[in-house]
């Protein structure tokens, strides 16, 4: 590939031709090399297994620098988002590309608060759930569910001034789902959302309460939770936002693209990986805690072990949602759980991976999956149900995403090509003649 005098275009030498290829311009970051016609034109098709270096669309939502740890919510630093904002005004900020007033917030707030509550006939969905259901096939397809419920036909979903019902809707309702699947899983009585109780506050409240404990939200731990829905607000064009945006360039339903988001990044390798850390964490614990033999299995490529919570598919650096995170875990720990031997295992593993040339080397930093789980984990809640927290989190940047999708007058239904490396072209041999 050469590049002319113009920074409008590139070119890229074929052998046979040169195609002239524009440039995407951004506004931050590398700018974009548009190839829609590199096939059409040549036959020829970008190979990037994983999509490391292919932009699918442009995106004003979330703005991501791994080589020097940077990430922003429409500009903002995550840094400051963390300190001074709720997840109320994040989620505003994602929906509305902007920051609310405090009028506008209660608007908001209460809009999203009053309708929590989950229609009456939706217990008979939980109660034909068996128990023991892993609460993110739940939370999946109690999000599908609310279709039946929820849908609205003529709302027009391609108007940038329009807010459709089902985006405030989901918000409500989501945590309600999520906690209903984490009571249903452990057998326990549904609980209904409390009115007087802020959002965080109302999730652990439907998580927590029973009967016999009546629980009263800790405003320490609310706050913590809080701060934890704001760090997975949003990553960019990870694994799960681009299943969203995949599902919405068809024009399906928000509840399907969002049912569809769930089901992505239930995988170990993205929203799960909390989950894997507590696991690893315990089976350290529980063998000879020997951290020198754990870093040097994770040094071993011949060796299946993996140190999980470390390293990140585009960090490069420690990531910034981990120091704000592993602050909190503290801040938690130190009053609920003193003392914590998963804690502190944790803090060693860390230290001594920070120390080791291999990890310096790898660019191996601990990412925002590695002090999470034992946040949730002080909260009571058992490890299966880390992902659901993870994504309630994640919801108001994939309706973010879902909206900028349909909004989008480039968009496209996604309809990726391949590489084809099976057999050419060959006849069939009647049945009688095969030996």
């Amino acid at each position: 590939m050469t590049l002319p005098n113009s920074p409008e275009h590139a070119f890229l030498d074929l052998g046979s031709e040169t195609l002239e290829i524009p440039f995407v311009p951004a506004s931050e970051g590398g700018a974009g090399l548009a190839i829609n016609h590199l096939r059409p034109k040549t036959g020829y098709v970008v190979y990037d297994p994983g999509f490391s270096s292919v932009a699918p669309c442009k995106s004003s939502i979330t703005y991501l620098d791994g080589e020097n740890g940077i990430l922003r919510y429409r500009g903002y630093p995550i840094e400051q988002i963390a300190e001074h904002l709720s997840f109320m005004e994040v989620s505003y900020l994602f929906i509305h590309d902007a920051l609310p007033t405090k009028e506008q917030l209660d608007v908001f707030t209460n809009m999203v608060r009053d309708n929590m509550m989950l229609p009456e006939n939706m217990r008979k969905f939980f109660d034909a759930i068996p128990k023991n259901a892993p609460p993110m096939a739940i939370l999946s397809s109690g999000i599908e569910m609310m279709t039946a419920y929820r849908r609205r036909e003529k709302e027009p979903i391609d108007d940038p001034d329009f807010i459709p019902s089902a985006v405030y809707r989901l918000l409500a309702e989501a945590p309600t789902i999520a906690a209903w699947s984490h009571k249903t899983s452990v057998d326990e009585p549904l609980v209904y959302p409390d009115g007087r109780l802020d959002y965080a506050s109302n999730i652990l409240h439907m998580l927590t309460w029973t009967p016999i404990n009546n629980y009263e939200v800790d405003p320490v731990m609310a706050r913590a939770l809080d701060v934890l829905l704001i760090l997975h607000g949003d990553h960019e064009q990870n694994c799960s936002t681009s299943t969203v945006r995949m599902v919405a360039s068809s024009r399906a339903d928000l509840h399907a693209c969002i049912s569809s988001g769930i089901n992505s990044l239930w995988g170990s390798l993205h929203g799960g990986a909390n989950q894997a850390v507590i696991e690893m964490l315990q089976t350290i614990l529980d063998n000879d805690r020997d951290i020198g033999r754990v870093l040097s299995r994770a040094r071993d490529r011949n060796d299946p072990f993996r140190l999980m919570g470390f390293g990140h598919r585009v960090y490069k650096t420690y990531d910034p949602r981990a120091r704000i995170i592993k602050q909190a875990a503290h801040d938690v720990l130190a009053t609920y759980m003193p003392n914590d031997p998963l804690l502190e295992l944790a803090m060693e593993l860390e230290e001594a991976a920070l120390q080791d040339d291999y990890f310096q080397s790898h660019n191996l930093y601990p990412n925002v999956d590695f002090y999470s789980g034992l946040i949730y984990r002080a909260m009571g809640l058992p490890a299966k149900m880390f992902t659901v927290m993870f994504a309630i989190g994640r919801l108001p940047g994939w309706i973010a995403q879902w909206r900028e999708a349909n909004l989008d007058p480039e968009s496209r239904i996604v309809r990726p090509r391949q590489v084809y490396v099976g057999p050419a072209k060959r006849d069939i041999i009647p049945i009688e003649e095969r030996g």
